[in-house]
């Protein structure tokens, strides 16, 4: 599992991905610190590590990402640590549309293609 600040390459996440699960990475993103956490085998995994990093609950959303997959569906949002009732999120996806957007930003910003 690794804690990702900066960048890194889409190869790197390809590498990731055929170690672990095949095509998918998953990770799990802080909206407020803009820092994603990668290659856990569970994205609980992945929250507990930014957790113990500082991050909040409320700023962390599950996601998959599919390094060889188009740009428009990169990203999967889908995980059960997005289910909070208590923030407006009933499901396991991520249910506001300005949530994804930030989600899709930093992906983006720190995944070069």
């Amino acid at each position: 599992m690794n804690i990702i600040t900066e960048t890194i390459s889409l190869e790197e996440l390809r590498r990731m991905a055929a170690a672990m699960f095949g095509d998918m990475v998953k990770a799990v993103v802080d909206i407020e610190r803009q820092i994603v956490a990668l290659d856990g085998e569970l994205h609980a995994d992945l929250e507990s590590l930014l957790l113990e990093h500082g991050s909040k609950q409320k700023d962390l959303w599950g996601i998959n990402l599919y390094p060889d997959a188009p740009e428009d569906s990169f990203i999967q949002y889908d995980s059960l640590i997005n289910v909070r009732p208590s923030q407006g999120n009933q499901s396991r996806g991520v249910d506001q549309l300005k949530v994804r957007e930030a989600i899709s930003k930093i992906i983006f910003e720190k995944v070069r293609k």
